[in-house]
């Protein structure tokens, strides 16, 4: 078979319209959509949630070299989590002599609040 598509064929990238029976819409951009998606991405790595949640748990912010043996990840990875966290606008950061810190941003602090808030719901049953 040919790697071509026929002409009742969808590209990936376009979207299936609803049928007129029954539309379904929402209010969110794709730029909004694409913001949550990299967000929930961030999140779902172990490294990076927990690093985190480190953070978010630190009071004046939280230096590198406190999070490294606490992950048991290399200083490398640690970077990188952080740095894909930042990207994210999880956390920001600020320099001290050659020492950086991180502190959590507000939408950092609400997402990890609303996930505590659904954890709680798993115990109510």
């Amino acid at each position: 078979m040919s790697g071509q598509k026929s002409d009742n064929e969808t590209p990936d990238t376009q979207r299936q319209q609803p049928p007129e029976c029954c539309p379904v819409n929402h209010s969110l951009t794709e730029s909004e959509i694409a913001s949550d998606v990299q967000i929930l991405a961030t999140l779902g790595n172990d490294t990076r949630y927990e690093a985190l949640r480190l953070i978010a748990d630190g009071d004046e912010g939280v230096c590198v070299c406190e999070l490294e043996p606490t992950l048991g990840v290399s200083q490398g990875a640690v970077s990188q989590a952080l740095s894909r966290l930042f990207s994210a606008g999880l956390v920001e950061r600020r320099k001290e002599g050659r020492w950086r810190y991180y502190s959590t941003t507000p939408r950092a602090e609400r997402l990890l609040s609303v996930l505590d808030g659904t954890r709680s719901l798993d115990t109510d049953v």
